[in-house]
């Protein structure tokens, strides 16, 4: 077996589609399906069915995938295995974040290592997915869950305090709610997977009615550009509110839970020269800034 065919054969299984798994890969739609055809065609069976749910696998296709991604975790074995030993301080490092910490805080960091080491490159990739570094979907990622996979190295690199804001037009215009009227007369932004999911909406630790609410956001980042541009009230982490000179609303009021940032990498790449030169340029960089000291 061809090692790229079996990277399109999971590319199209975990997609769904050619399109997506075109997208994932690198190439063309059409590229997908001739693979696919190829290699369902040296194996004289049928790995895949078209459905209006898209690529869904057949009985052929269940046994390949359980050998496919065997031969997955191989391959990416013997890279970490490779590159595990490198000393270089070069080439490319892939790091995945959100936008919101991207922008404010990534970018500056790799701006350090760019004047220092410019023989290392690295790839920015935002987004709301969570990547899987063992599949060598990314070397670093930053992120706001904790990971339980004993492979990966984990390390904290803040945890910020989560408050109420809103911008200084939005206040001028509607004033300070006050805690006992549960918002009336003002309007809400709010994380839309929670109330799409139908669950109940608290802000500022009080329940809210949907009929409040004036936006939905799904980052962090969205959320902060909402209350910026006027439109309503919202909890975001007190550093990140602070950079985009928002105003605290109920500065006596905290939020339970706090926003941790985490950094992730797999442990077979503890000692990559490269990797530990980014590493260390972020967490300095989270580090130095004393908006997080005081936090």
């Amino acid at each position: 077996m061809n090692w790229d065919d079996t990277k399109v054969f999971l590319a199209l299984y975990r997609k769904g589609s050619l399109r997506s798994a075109g997208k994932a890969l690198d190439v063309d739609q059409a590229t997908v399906g001739r693979r696919i055809s190829a290699v369902e065609e040296s194996l004289g069976a049928k790995l895949f069915l078209r459905t209006s749910k898209g690529y869904v696998l057949t009985q052929a296709g269940d046994v390949f995938l359980k050998n496919a991604v065997k031969m997955e975790h191989i391959a990416s074995d013997l890279v970490r295995s490779v590159e595990s030993i490198d000393e270089q301080y070069a080439g490319e490092v892939r790091i995945s974040t959100t936008d919101s910490l991207g922008v404010d805080f990534i970018l500056p960091a790799l701006r350090t290592i760019k004047d220092r080491y410019p023989s290392i490159k690295t790839t920015l990739d935002t987004s709301t997915d969570i990547v899987n570094l063992s599949r060598r979907e990314a070397d670093i990622a930053i992120r706001t869950v904790k990971p339980s996979n004993p492979d990966l190295i984990v390390r904290k690199l803040a945890s910020w305090p989560i408050g109420l804001f809103a911008s200084k037009t939005y206040i001028s215009q509607h004033g300070v709610p006050k805690k006992d009227e549960s918002f009336h007369d003002h309007s809400l932004v709010v994380y839309s997977p929670h109330y799409q999911r139908g669950e109940t909406i608290h802000v500022g630790g009080i329940i809210c009615e949907k009929s409040i609410i004036q936006l939905g956001v799904n980052t962090s980042f969205m959320m902060r550009q909402a209350l910026v541009q006027g439109m309503g009230i919202g909890e975001v982490a007190i550093p990140l509110a602070e950079k985009s000179k928002l105003e605290r609303v109920w500065p006596d009021w905290t939020a339970s839970d706090s926003y941790d940032i985490w950094l992730v990498t797999h442990q077979d790449f503890k000692h990559t020269a490269r990797l530990r030169v980014v590493i260390d340029s972020i967490a300095d960089f989270f580090e130095s800034m004393s908006t997080f000291k005081n936090a």
